[in-house]
């Protein structure tokens, strides 16, 4: 059936001399991917640009349930992206976001407010000039909420209450990765956080795009909350691989 829908290109493949296969998340339908038919010049409905990754577009598709591949039938811009595409330091995350939700949307259903997160998250960095070194770790971990294994931080919250601020107050809990929650003694498995990081974690959850600017973090800081990050995805979602543009994000800010 035909059905018009916005959604966010994530991946994009050239197939044949004029034929692309794009992968996208839409807030109608979810994940869907799409055989797309580029015209020679300059005029048809269906650009070449509009098939970057993270462009958000509204497309007219013929959803068939059962196929593949879907049929694309018209595509706009949803909206213009004026810096994220363009300015090198954003073009660097927004290439290991599209990598990230490649690989993390994969099967996801109809799911709109995952869909309306993404999309403001894009525009939020977008509109920034400055002050967003700390991104993409807000990024992830508040789209754990929408994946369903957002971390447990109430056994966090009681312990530091409980020792009323003193120096060991939280710092004495770890982090469970599997069960997401924090606990009191290691778990019986090796998937755990050690006090340390576990705290860093906390720091991490009381991030968001109004307050991130306020936490100061070195390179290598940052760095290594975004493989805390990325080793809690890989345990949470099945087939989870490496990305190869963490590389270049790891270079980024001093």
């Amino acid at each position: 059936m035909l059905s018009k829908t916005e959604a966010i290109v994530l991946h994009s493949i050239k197939y044949g001399e004029q034929k692309i296969i794009v992968d996208m998340f839409t807030r109608q339908h979810g994940r869907l991917s799409f055989i797309v038919s580029l015209p020679k010049s300059n005029h048809g409905k269906l650009k070449k640009q509009y098939f970057q990754p993270l462009t958000p577009l509204s497309i007219e598709c013929d959803v068939k349930p059962q196929a593949q591949l879907q049929k694309l039938q018209e595509a706009s811009l949803l909206m213009p992206l004026s810096s994220l595409l363009y300015d090198p330091t954003k073009l660097s995350i927004s290439l290991f976001l599209s990598e990230f939700l490649y690989h993390a949307l994969k099967g996801e259903q109809q799911n709109a407010p995952l869909f309306d997160y993404v999309l403001s998250s894009l525009q939020w960095l977008d509109s920034r000039e400055r002050d967003y070194a700390n991104f993409h770790l807000v990024f992830l971990m508040r789209l754990t909420r929408f994946l369903g294994f957002y971390p447990n931080l109430e056994e966090g919250r009681a312990r530091r209450d409980e020792e009323s601020g003193a120096n060991e107050g939280g710092e004495k809990l770890y982090f469970d990765l599997r069960a997401a929650s924090f606990c009191t003694v290691p778990p019986f498995h090796r998937d755990y956080l050690l006090p340390q990081e576990a705290t860093t974690l906390r720091l991490m959850m009381r991030m968001d795009y109004s307050n991130l600017h306020l936490f100061r973090m070195s390179r290598q800081q940052r760095n290594r909350c975004i493989e805390v990050a990325l080793q809690f995805y890989r345990l949470h979602l099945p087939d989870f691989p490496d990305l190869r543009s963490l590389e270049v994000l790891r270079e980024l800010w001093d």
